[in-house]
C-alpha cells in the first residue's frame, strides 16, 4: 500500500479525521485517538489488537510486515510495514479499531446502512 492508499482507507471510516501525534501523521474519529503513522521511523501503520498472543503470532508468520518495538512490548499493538501490509487486513483490522473508538451513534448508523 502507499501512504495515500492508508490515508484513504483511514479516512473512509465515518468521522474520522486526519491529525498529527508522536510527531507523526495520525488518525482521530469524533476527537478520539484512533492510530497512527511512522513514516520516519520505520514506514509502519500502528495497529491495535486483542492481544499479545495475535500480535506475537503476526510477527512469527509474517516478519517481513509485522514487527514491534521495545515500547510496545508489553501492548497488544504490532507495527504493520505499509508497503507489505494486506489491505484487506488492513481494512478489517482498523473497522475493528473504529468500531471500538467510535462514537455508538456512528457506529450504529453504520450498522444500520
Amino acid at each position: 500500500m502507499t501512504h495515500e492508499e492508508v490515508r484513504a482507507l483511514m479516512l473512509s471510516f465515518p468521522g474520522v479525521e486526519d491529525g498529527f501525534s508522536y510527531g507523526e501523521p495520525s488518525f482521530k474519529v469524533a476527537g478520539k485517538f484512533l492510530t497512527w503513522l511512522r513514516p520516519r521511523l520505520d514506514d509502519s501503520i500502528v495497529v491495535h489488537l486483542d492481544n499479545r498472543d495475535e500480535r506475537d503470532l503476526l510477527v512469527e508468520m509474517e516478519p517481513a510486515t509485522f514487527h514491534f518495538t521495545d515500547h510496545y512490548r508489553d501492548h497488544a499493538i504490532v507495527l504493520a510495514r505499509i508497503a507489505t501490509v494486506d489491505p484487506v487486513w488492513l481494512k478489517t483490522m482498523m473497522e475493528r479499531r473504529w468500531r471500538k473508538v467510535a462514537p455508538g451513534r456512528l457506529v450504529k448508523g453504520v450498522d444500520q446502512a
